[in-house]
């Protein structure tokens, strides 16, 4: 099936009379933070391509720029920073989430933080200067965009408040109330890197949580 490039200086009346082109996984989810226009679909739609990563790789390293912004469609992806020999896992992201360095993407600058594959993934990726290109000319983006940081923030709060206030079995309680997912998918030791707690400390509260478990049956 052809399909038509863009040439964003003719403007987005050229979508009006594309060909149809099938829909991509990254229209489908950001159609459902909020509605957006044919125009702006067709346009996702041919820019958004697959990727695929295999497991243990590296998608993003410090130091180099984020120019793209990663759908995971399968898989898990974990970011992470470097402190010497050790590696601090800052955040883990699963299936129908959005992953990418947020301040390396939007400055174009280098990124602090890397970003690896805790399982195979299938991506859905869009570029930067695309993103940049829906926000000039389709106005529903900057309102998808809006409501997407708006979340992200959301999150990143409640992940500052856990890490700072909580102790540490609430820690954990926390993140298998709303991490459940991935309990069982991502090594113990990123998940207590993740909590801000030794590996040791996370393996004894599983310990006694289990044992309450059991008396409680």
């Amino acid at each position: 099936m052809p399909i038509t490039t863009v040439n964003p200086t003719q403007g987005v009346e050229q979508w009006l009379t594309k060909t149809v082109i099938p829909e991509s996984p990254f229209t489908v989810f950001v159609k459902n933070v909020h509605p957006v226009s044919n125009e702006a679909q067709a346009f996702i739609n041919q820019k958004a391509f697959p990727s695929q990563l295999n497991k243990g790789e590296v998608l993003i390293a410090a130091g180099t720029v984020c120019k793209n912004v990663y759908l995971i469609r399968k898989g898990i992806l974990r970011s992470y920073i470097k402190e010497e020999k050790k590696e601090i896992t800052t955040w883990i992201s699963g299936e129908q989430e959005l992953a990418t360095c947020i301040t390396s993407f939007g400055l174009q600058q280098p990124a602090r933080e890397n970003i690896q594959a805790l399982e195979d993934c299938e991506l859905s990726t869009l570029s930067f200067d695309d993103l940049q290109y829906l926000y000039d000319n389709f106005p529903e983006a900057n309102i998808v965009g809006r409501k997407i940081l708006e979340r992200y923030y959301r999150d990143a709060e409640e992940r500052a408040f856990i890490a700072r206030l909580m102790e540490a079995t609430s820690k954990y309680k926390h993140f298998i109330a709303t991490k459940s997912e991935l309990l069982n998918r991502v090594p113990l030791k990123f998940i207590a890197s993740y909590l801000g707690m030794t590996l040791e400390t996370l393996s004894r509260i599983r310990s006694k949580l289990s044992r309450s478990i059991n008396e409680f049956n």
